[in-house]
């Protein structure tokens, strides 16, 4: 896939990433440590993925945690391996800002296969826009974790990162709703 560079930014500690709920996937991405940002709302990519799906954008320092670390905790978090009929809502992707972003999330998908009984659904796509979702909706889960939606959905993955991906979880947010984080 050759990415069009006139409408695309390099920004190296940018990433999207879709696959399920923007509530979801905000509540993951927020709980790390070395995500500065996570937006969420709507990505298109062009082509066939023009439409908007659910995503999440996040901005990262790659010092602290790598592209590597976030697709994995990504492909763990979502039914990265289902294709399901709600996928043109809820696509299964990751959006790069460009070739080089592009060349490494194929690698790392590639890589991560392994790890699954199952064929990752997820695929790479070009980033070209995005829509913020509105701001009473943004930081969904750590504005109010006792939302039933939060705890039946939200949690549960939170969950995983504890037991899964502990050294990446930012304690200070777990604590934020009182979340163990001696709990698996």
């Amino acid at each position: 896939m050759q990415l069009d560079h006139s409408d695309m930014t390099t920004a190296p500690s940018k990433i999207g990433l879709g696959g399920g709920c923007h509530w979801c996937t905000e509540g993951v991405f927020a709980s790390l440590i070395g995500v500065t940002k996570v937006a969420q709302g709507w990505i298109a990519s062009d082509g066939k993925q023009s439409n908007f799906s659910e995503a999440v954008e996040v901005d990262f320092d790659p010092v602290t945690i790598s592209l590597a670390d976030l697709i994995e905790i990504h492909l763990y978090t979502h039914a990265s391996r289902s294709n399901h009929s709600m996928r043109g809502k809820y696509r299964s992707a990751i959006y790069v800002y460009d070739d080089i972003q592009f060349v490494q999330a194929v690698a790392i998908l590639n890589s991560l296969e392994a790890e699954f009984t199952e064929a990752i659904v997820t695929q790479v796509y070009a980033f070209k826009t995005f829509k913020q979702n509105k701001i009473e909706l943004q930081n969904y889960f750590y504005s109010a974790p006792q939302r039933p939606f939060c705890q039946t959905y939200i949690q549960p993955k939170l969950k995983l990162l504890l037991s899964r991906f502990r050294r990446h979880v930012n304690p200070h947010k777990m604590a934020e709703f009182n979340f163990k984080l001696d709990s698996t």
